[in-house]
């Protein structure tokens, strides 16, 4: 099984950091990175092999590879995405289809969060072919990717969805296990080219609406922030160094 970095977005609303870097490489504990922490986290549960989907300021990735390698002792397989500043994210992972073959334990590069995120859904139990980490404890609001269940089963993934509805939030990491890897491909592929601008996670409900079975698995109460604006960075800098 690999690790798996979705770092390839902009982040425009947390400049002026990422006028020059992507969001991944936006400093969240002194030099430590959004990017260090997940590769830290997959490192420590033994996923010492890591693709990083990159795309908008790539240059910046490539330039510290040989840094990032060394620091967590870890071989990065950089994956480039074409279209990052065009398109959105059911085609950035969709990039990295050649690699779901090995298994991979997906993560945002925009989420800070503990390792033991990672060991829960490491030590879930292989009911599903895809699971994802879901936050059922945090009161949720318009923003958040929101989940509903049906049987303990995912049944609906969207950010439009009313909050009151919801049975959590998914907090942008997936264990994707290798029978999911052509099933999984296919429906990012139909997702981004039904709309471009669609996340992975509709590639998700495509999968559920074609009548694949997705499950969850609870993360607990865990301090974790997705980092979209410079209040989520502030939060990140008062969780990053408890970890």
């Amino acid at each position: 099984m690999l690790g798996m970095v979705l770092a390839a977005g902009a982040g425009r609303r947390l400049r002026p950091y990422t006028d020059t870097l992507p969001k991944a490489l936006v400093p969240v504990d002194g030099e430590t990175t959004i990017l260090d922490i997940a590769l830290r986290n997959l490192a420590a549960v033994g996923l010492r092999e890591v693709v990083v989907i990159v795309g908008y300021r790539a240059q910046a990735v490539h330039d510290r590879k040989a840094a990032l390698e060394d620091r967590h002792g870890v071989t990065l397989n950089l994956v480039h995405n074409d279209k990052a500043e065009e398109w959105n994210n059911a085609y950035s992972l969709w990039c990295a289809r050649d690699h779901f073959a090995h298994g991979a334990l997906l993560v945002n590069g925009d989420t800070v969060h503990p390792v033991e995120v990672e060991r829960t859904l490491l030590d879930a139990p292989a009911t599903s072919d895809i699971l994802l980490a879901v936050d059922d404890v945090k009161t949720l609001a318009d923003e958040e990717m929101k989940v509903t269940l049906e049987g303990g089963r995912l049944k609906r993934i969207t950010k439009l969805m009313d909050p009151a509805d919801a049975y959590g939030e998914y907090i942008g990491a997936t264990l994707i296990r290798p029978g999911a890897a052509d099933r999984l491909a296919d429906a990012l592929r139909a997702t981004f080219e039904r709309d471009p601008q669609l996340y992975y996670e509709d590639g998700y409900q495509e999968m559920v609406v074609r009548g694949e079975t997705i499950e969850v698995a609870s993360i607990g109460k865990v301090d974790w922030v997705e980092v979209d604006n410079h209040d989520d960075l502030a939060k990140a800098r008062t969780i990053a160094h408890t970890y």
